[in-house]
């Protein structure tokens, strides 16, 4: 009779051990994301995802990739999805169109410009003012990525209107075709594409636009004011994850960044991977915290006013809630 009481005692520890287990999977809250595109500018993201550091926080983080800012909104505000990741001069387009529940930053992850100048020809010693009378592929209008490349030329002396042919009117995904296939003799680029054309010998990048435009809030996570107001406690974990996961990668080599995040970039060399990552690094990109701050706030406006994208300025406080990201730094 011991032996068949030690075995009960067994199967119901048993039982309970997987019920438990049962329990915390089910505890885990589901947090719809979607990122404008997919892009080893946002290794802390992919770090995050695949160190669990969002399940250390109770979260199913799904991950959504939404192809161009216009289209991330329409599924945040539709609630498509609960968080996306994208330029934070999307919240002030909102914002200046009227909303009853205004979208809100609540975590950076990126403080540069992503992209860089990439030159047909392989040039020893490059300078801006070579652009002049050249064809420059640059990127959609309104976007981002062209406002801070428009304020790059202006800052070297260039009107993009009248020292070069600007074509704005290619889609992004089509950009770096149609520079391989002959069009233009400069065209801005992200990573890891422009890695890859310098490897391939398509192209040669001679500059960086993060470097040159200075820090902004280039890419950031944001939701409506609603959802971090009812789900607080979920946006504190998110956010906590974040810190975690923009501490690893500052402090992590390369060649580790990589090996972590290269199942995102299953058709990249892992060599490559590591090659834009230390490009991503030693520019600064990455975010060390969460914090959106006003001067880069200030900063990402006088790039869109110097564009003429900004018919006027929007409150800091209006659209940009640090709760969360000072929270997670302390």
């Amino acid at each position: 009779m011991r032996w068949l009481k030690k075995g009960l005692l067994v199967s119901v520890i048993a039982l309970l051990f997987l019920s438990l287990t049962a329990c915390n999977k089910t505890e885990l809250e589901k947090v719809k994301v979607g990122e404008v595109t997919r892009s080893i500018f946002y290794a802390p993201q992919y770090v995050a995802l695949e160190k669990g550091y969002f399940k250390d926080e109770g979260l199913s983080v799904e991950l959504q990739t939404i192809a161009g800012g216009d289209k991330t909104m329409t599924a945040l505000l539709s609630d498509g999805i609960d968080i996306a990741l994208v330029g934070s001069e999307t919240s002030i387009y909102v914002t200046l169109q009227g909303s009853n529940d205004p979208i809100q930053n609540f975590a950076q992850l990126t403080q540069t410009d992503g992209t860089f100048l990439v030159a047909r020809k392989k040039m020893d010693n490059f300078s801006w003012d070579q652009l002049k009378g050249s064809t420059f592929l640059g990127q959609r209008k309104g976007g981002m990525p062209q406002m801070a490349g428009e304020f790059v030329l202006k800052k070297h002396g260039i009107d993009p209107a009248n020292d070069l042919k600007l074509i704005q009117n290619i889609d992004f995904a089509n950009i770096s075709t149609a520079f391989a296939s002959g069009t233009g003799d400069y065209v801005q680029l992200f990573e890891p594409t422009a890695s890859m054309f310098e490897k391939e010998g398509k192209g040669y990048i001679v500059a960086s636009f993060g470097t040159e435009s200075g820090q902004l809030p280039y890419t950031s996570f944001m939701a409506k004011s609603s959802y971090l107001k009812d789900k607080a406690k979920t946006v504190q974990g998110f956010t906590n994850a974040l810190k975690r996961a923009q501490d690893f990668v500052q402090k992590a080599t390369p060649a580790e960044i990589a090996k972590i995040i290269q199942p995102y970039f299953e058709n990249v060399d892992i060599g490559l991977i590591e090659t834009v990552v230390e490009r991503y690094k030693s520019q600064g990109s990455y975010a060390t915290d969460p914090i959106l701050d006003n001067k880069e706030w200030d900063n990402l406006q006088t790039i869109m006013e110097a564009a003429g994208e900004l018919p006027q300025r929007v409150d800091y406080d209006k659209l940009v809630n640090t709760t969360f990201a000072k929270k997670a730094v302390e």
